[in-house]
């Protein structure tokens, strides 16, 4: 009955439905002393939250952040920390129709099998909104990578099978991710995919697309053997998102026909860095990351770079068969406040879950070996 918790220290617990009163988190485990911006916390909630215009959802959300315990003036106290964010724009009537419904590509079939009922309310605890608690977690997981150096940017690399340039393209610019809508990083195709979300909408459609995510500043040594490797925490905290269908890390399924002579990473500069050698030493110019940072699920001490695959939106307003609890089919036309692609929204969302992963990794590779003086 643990799967509404996520972490061995510092660890994660989200309650909440789309519908209900409110939403929010409880943090256990982060350490005493961590100054908490009230502001920082709020702009990740903004960024991720719905009525942004372009591809989002209509329905109009403050998400402003209460702070119940464990932080006292301004800074973490080591104890809970509990944040809960109200609900103010529900349309509940909406979904009246959908209570005897099981959506195509939704999860209500499934939630009621395992429960035997459900919340038929946008979804309940199915739904993207639940991403609100994971937010507000990895809001103070990044304050406490930041006494480390950490930093964490992630932002939509495809939207409706369009590629977006990337980090080594001209154009390629992440401030200008945050402008838009898209959080796409680069100006015109920004205003290429959003012709073809406004043709996808009007079709009653929905498009899928991907996030990508580099990590700088990570320590070479961070990653469990042999269940916790940082790829597998990586990869089980982004496919535990609802619509999340795929992770690659580096070149991630194109080293399936590369070869070991090609493949193979020498991640020189950090071995270089991690062992106090002078730069200057034969080879400490080499860099290659096709692993993504990782190797034999341990950090390398240079950049991680992954990249997550995200399903199109089920909520379509195209008709759709569907089944009901008598085991009729029949026609269904999905109403309510749905995004056409939540792939933007989701990009804040990764950022999350990657600090809850590399916070609780740090936090436990403290205790990895009985430090010396060199």
């Amino acid at each position: 009955m643990g799967g509404n918790y996520f972490g061995t220290i510092f660890r994660v617990t989200t309650f909440g439905e789309s519908h209900g009163p409110a939403l929010g988190c409880v943090v256990d485990g982060c350490p005493a002393g961590i100054p908490m911006d009230m502001d920082a916390l709020s702009g990740e909630l903004k960024r991720r939250r719905p009525g942004g215009g372009g591809p989002a959802t209509t329905r109009i959300e403050e998400d402003i952040p209460e702070i119940l315990s464990g932080v006292f003036e301004g800074k973490t106290l080591g104890t809970p920390i509990a944040i809960m964010v109200r609900n103010t724009n529900q349309r509940s009537g909406d979904y009246d129709a959908l209570k005897d419904v099981y959506r195509p590509g939704h999860a209500d079939w499934t939630w009621e099998a395992k429960y035997g009922f459900r919340d038929h309310r946008g979804g309940g605890r199915s739904s993207g909104r639940e991403t609100l608690g994971r937010v507000a977690a990895g809001s103070v997981a990044k304050a406490f990578l930041r006494e480390y150096g950490i930093t964490i940017r992630a932002w939509t690399s495809s939207v409706a099978g369009i590629e977006v340039p990337g980090p080594e393209d001209p154009g390629f610019d992440l401030a200008e991710g945050e402008k838009n809508p898209l959080r796409i990083p680069h100006r015109e195709t920004a205003v290429q995919v959003l012709e073809v979300i406004e043709q996808i909408r009007a079709d009653g459609d929905s498009a899928g697309g991907t996030v990508s995510c580099v990590v700088h500043g990570v320590p070479p040594g961070l990653g469990e053997p042999v269940f916790g490797k940082l790829d597998a925490r990586l990869a089980g905290a982004m496919l535990s998102l609802g619509a999340a269908k795929g992770i690659e890390f580096g070149t991630g399924f194109a080293a399936a026909t590369s070869r070991g002579s090609i493949q193979n990473d020498r991640p020189i500069p950090a071995v270089v860095k991690a062992l106090g050698l002078p730069l200057e030493v034969p080879g400490a110019g080499y860099q290659s990351n096709k692993a993504g940072g990782i190797l034999g699920g341990i950090s390398t001490g240079m950049a991680l770079e992954f990249r997550v695959a995200f399903k199109p939106v089920p909520s379509i307003t195209k008709p759709q068969q569907a089944m009901d609890r008598r085991g009729m089919v029949q026609e269904l036309i999905i109403q309510g406040r749905h995004d056409v692609c939540m792939v933007p929204r989701a990009v804040p969302v990764v950022e999350a879950m990657t600090a809850l992963v590399l916070a609780d990794l740090l936090l436990l590779h403290r205790g990895a070996r009985i430090r010396t003086e060199q």
